[in-house]
C-alpha cells in the first residue's frame, strides 16, 4: 500500500485540524492504520491508531480526548481530527499501516505515508 499524507498548516493554539492520509491499492480495509509524529530532535512517537472496521481506536496518552481517528474504507482513507491543538503537538505527522498489528510502535509499521508538518502557534 501506498500513503499520501495531507491537511498539515500553521494553526494557533486552541485550532483545530484535520489530517488526511489516502491509500492506494484494492487491500486498503484489511490494513491496520495509524498516525506517528516527529518533533525536530525527537524520536517518531505513536499518536493514535485504529483498526480494519474502524470499530477501536487507540490513542495516546498525550492527544486522548483532544485528537480522534476515523477511516473511510470506500474511500481508502484515514483521517485524524486534531483539536485544542496545543504548541507541544507541533511536529512533522505521519500515517502509517500494518498488516500484522495496530500499529502502536515504529516496528509494527509497514507502510509510511511521507509526512505533513503541523506547527501550532502560542
Amino acid at each position: 500500500v501506498q500513503l499520501q499524507a495531507s491537511g498539515g498548516g500553521l494553526v494557533q493554539a486552541g485550532s483545530s485540524l484535520r489530517l488526511s492520509c489516502a491509500a492506494s491499492g484494492r487491500t486498503f480495509s484489511r490494513y491496520f492504520m495509524g498516525w506517528f509524529r516527529q518533533a525536530p530532535g525527537k524520536e517518531r512517537e505513536f499518536v493514535a491508531a485504529v483498526n480494519w472496521s474502524g470499530s477501536y481506536t487507540y490513542y495516546s496518552d498525550s492527544v486522548k480526548g483532544r485528537f480522534t481517528i476515523s477511516r473511510d474504507n470506500v474511500k481508502n482513507t484515514v483521517y485524524l481530527q486534531m483539536n485544542s491543538l496545543k504548541p507541544e503537538d507541533t511536529a512533522v505527522y505521519y500515517c502509517a499501516a500494518g498488516q500484522r498489528r495496530v500499529p502502536r510502535v515504529v516496528s509494527d509499521v509497514d507502510a509510511w505515508g511521507q509526512g505533513t508538518l503541523v506547527t501550532v502557534s502560542s
